[in-house]
């Protein structure tokens, strides 16, 4: 946990919505959710996976992601020295970078979709050996991102390995 946190930080709430910047790392509000942000967060990043990455190669997904990746980066770092927050749990644009690698390259379909999505979700909250590290090491907005990054690419692999058992 974010030690800003840790002393009672101020939190991203829905009297942020209007600044556009907010908007965008709260996944146009989904962080907001009282309830695992970072779950509504993924399902907003889900759906849009499905209707608008879902059916692009591969390569034009993998740009998208990185370009929302140092975006996602850049908007975090702003939001937090304007906020006065860190990894504020309504900040889920690394949720979008996480679940969008951990589906890239995966078909567009209704099963790799949820299986995606189930193994995002099960690295990202128990945040096995190098995305508990990614998260502790690496500081700022950076560190922000990158759990959910290493958290991504676990997912993306178990769902490669686990697609071509399953044909």
């Amino acid at each position: 946990m974010n030690p800003a946190h840790e002393r009672g930080a101020v939190r991203l709430t829905l009297q942020h919505w209007k600044d556009p910047e907010v908007l965008l790392v709260t996944g146009f509000g989904s962080g907001f959710a009282p309830r695992a942000p970072g779950t509504w967060g993924s399902l907003v990043a889900l759906l849009i996976w499905w209707l608008f990455l879902a059916g692009l190669a591969w390569p034009v997904q993998l740009a998208v992601i990185a370009f929302t990746l140092l975006l996602g980066t850049w908007l975090v770092g702003r939001v937090g020295r304007r906020y006065g927050v860190g990894d504020d749990p309504g900040i889920v644009v690394d949720e979008f970078v996480g679940l969008w690698l951990a589906l890239l390259a995966a078909p567009a379909a209704v099963l790799p979709a949820v299986l995606g999505f189930a193994l995002f979700r099960l690295f990202d909250i128990w945040k096995p050996g190098p995305v508990r590290l990614a998260e502790r090491r690496t500081p700022g907005a950076l560190g922000v991102m990158l759990d959910d990054v290493v958290a991504g690419g676990l997912a993306a692999a178990v769902l490669q390995v686990s697609l071509r058992l399953i044909d």
